[in-house]
């Protein structure tokens, strides 16, 4: 049974290995910290910790490194998250606050989210399946270059170029607008492939050939719309942590390209009271990411849709100031997002 003041001394290990990345020592602990016990004490302490499978002695050394379940503990014992700086807050509301739409807000998220945490900021689309659609315009490039932009409820913007088989007049190219506006307008993404099935009966014949180019690349729009996807930054980072991944990150980075494997960790990591997901090192290792951590948080949209923004990193990471950058960020993205 581990006691209270052995899981401080956890907790200083875990904080000091962090820092470090040297292990940590019962006399260390003594000279740094308040526990008001003889270094002999701290020793029986690690000793239970030890036994109990939370640290453990790297090589020789007399000091004392974190396990994946040690993690574990100090994760699930962090009953209050540090606030963030001013300075930080500040800079989340400046950085994301200027955004246009979803594509921008969310690439600029993985951004901020990688320099405030210094590891692989992940976040994961909507799952727009329930968006609607609030408008389809088509520009005229040329006679027959046509940009169709899909634009969803949930500030998604969707952007094609296409070449049609016949020139398009003005007047014409009016009209199909409307119509589509008119059968589209308001549809969840979920119905709206059916709906187009239809579009073609709206006009004559002898306009097939471009209603039918029109159709088609509203068709690969609503599919991209509806489809799971991740935005990814801070790759750079994980080079400068490479010695804590056995000293190889190629397989993090293998791991990490496949973007249906990072989904399917997102959609099994079960959110604690504070509405935080982690899974920690070996707790990923059917996922290909034994030696890494992720952190996670879900946001919404206005349309209602949840998904997930979180980091990725080694287990050796500032887990209190990541999981709070973290929940700052998804909680601020909820309610930018929800106020379009």
């Amino acid at each position: 049974m581990v006691s209270d003041r052995s899981l401080d001394v956890l907790r200083v290990i875990v904080q000091d290995y962090v820092a470090s990345r040297e292990p940590v020592g019962s006399k260390s602990i003594v000279e740094r910290y308040e526990f008001g016990v003889s270094a002999a004490t701290i020793r029986h302490d690690m000793a239970m910790l030890e036994e109990e499978d939370l640290i453990t002695a790297p090589h020789t050394s007399s000091g004392r490194i974190p396990t994946d379940k040690g993690y574990r503990v100090f994760v699930n014992q962090l009953a209050d998250l540090q606030p963030l700086t001013a300075a930080q807050r500040q800079a989340i509301e400046t950085f994301l606050g200027n955004s246009s739409d979803l594509d921008e807000v969310l690439v600029k998220t993985v951004r901020l989210l990688s320099q405030l945490t210094h590891q692989v900021a992940l976040v994961q689309y909507p799952t727009l399946g329930r968006s609607r659609i609030r408008h389809i315009e088509l520009v005229p490039l040329s006679t027959t270059r046509l940009l169709i932009v899909l634009i969803t409820d949930t500030g998604r913007v969707e952007q094609r170029h296409i070449d049609v088989r016949d020139e398009v007049e003005q007047e014409f190219l009016g009209e199909v607008r409307a119509k589509l506006n008119t059968r589209l307008g308001g549809l969840a993404l979920s119905d709206a492939a059916t709906a187009l099935d239809n579009v073609a009966a709206d006009f004559p014949q002898v306009r097939g050939s471009v209603i039918a180019d029109i159709v088609s690349s509203l068709r690969e729009q609503v599919a991209a719309n509806r489809g799971d996807k991740l935005i990814m930054a801070g790759a750079a980072n994980l080079a400068m942590t490479a010695d804590d991944f056995g000293g190889s990150i190629v397989p993090v980075l293998e791991a990490i390209e496949e973007q249906v494997t990072l989904l399917r960790l997102f959609a099994d990591m079960a959110p604690d009271q504070n509405g935080l997901a982690t899974s920690i090192g070996s707790e990923n290792a059917a996922f290909g990411l034994g030696e890494a951590s992720v952190l996670a948080s879900g946001y919404s949209s206005s349309g209602g849709d949840f998904a997930r923004v979180g980091v990725l990193g080694p287990t050796r990471m500032d887990y209190p100031n990541n999981m709070a950058a973290v929940r700052a960020v998804a909680r601020y993205l909820s309610r930018l997002l929800g106020e379009e």
